[in-house]
């Protein structure tokens, strides 16, 4: 059986999100849509675990919730773009799940994207 994830090895952390992760990742994505809405984030806060219940999240999935890796949720089937209304709930961007992919601190991580960018 193939591999449900393929990385690319010239960029360690780097996931090709394709069908076979999106399908896996389906109810944790649907879940972070659904962060889109306030009143969802709300409920969220309340109760995590019968929040990632209502939308079916896998064992691995809801372990990857309640520890914030970002890492395992992209293992997970989830999509950055999602994940990214999910780690602002935390008050948490973009840059910090780059930094999380990379193994850098956000500081670094920030300092690195603005010396490539000169």
């Amino acid at each position: 059986m193939a591999a449900v994830h393929t990385t690319i090895d010239e960029i360690p952390g780097t996931y090709i999100f394709g069908g076979a992760l999106a399908t896996k990742g389906y109810a944790l994505n649907k879940m972070c849509y659904s962060f889109n809405d306030a009143a969802n984030r709300a409920e969220f806060k309340r109760d995590e675990e019968a929040y990632c219940t209502k939308f079916g999240l896998s064992p691995e999935q809801r372990e990857a919730v309640r520890e914030r890796d970002v890492l395992a949720l992209l293992t997970a089937g989830g999509n950055v773009y999602y994940l990214a209304k999910f780690t602002g709930i935390f008050g948490l961007g973009v840059q910090d799940i780059g930094a999380q992919q990379t193994g850098m601190s956000v500081e670094a991580f920030k300092a690195k994207l603005k010396a490539s960018a000169s």
